[in-house]
């Protein structure tokens, strides 16, 4: 897996050991960011936001471990967030995208207490 023209060096290697749970949390910052960036028409902002969220989708459907379904879900809530963003969509849709990735978020902090807890 390789970083997206533009993208951070050797961000492909750390994200390809992140669990799915994480890998959408992080996704999941990245689109509420450029949410709420595209609700106070900063452009600019949501612009930088955007390229971020986008490069973190492809870096994970391109991981090879999230075939099939997985990779599908991955595609779809891209495809619902570009549509979003850059179509536009009424609040409704965005709201819908926030309460999808805050599910990643909570699982990804559960995993990570558990983990320190286990030490």
């Amino acid at each position: 897996m390789t970083a997206p023209p533009g993208g951070h060096t050797g961000l492909a290697a750390r994200w390809g050991a992140l669990p799915i749970a994480e890998q959408l949390a992080h996704v999941g910052s990245e689109v509420e960011r450029t949410l709420r960036a595209h609700d106070a028409r900063n452009t600019a902002r949501r612009d930088h936001a955007l390229d971020r969220a986008l490069e973190l989708f492809d870096l994970t459907a391109a991981d090879a471990r999230w075939r099939g379904p997985r990779r599908r879900e991955v595609l779809r809530a891209r495809e619902e967030f570009c549509a979003c963003v850059l179509a536009d969509r009424p609040p409704p849709a965005a709201a819908g995208l926030r309460r999808y990735f805050l599910a990643f978020a909570v699982l990804a902090r559960r995993a990570s207490a558990d983990t320190r807890r286990d030490r």
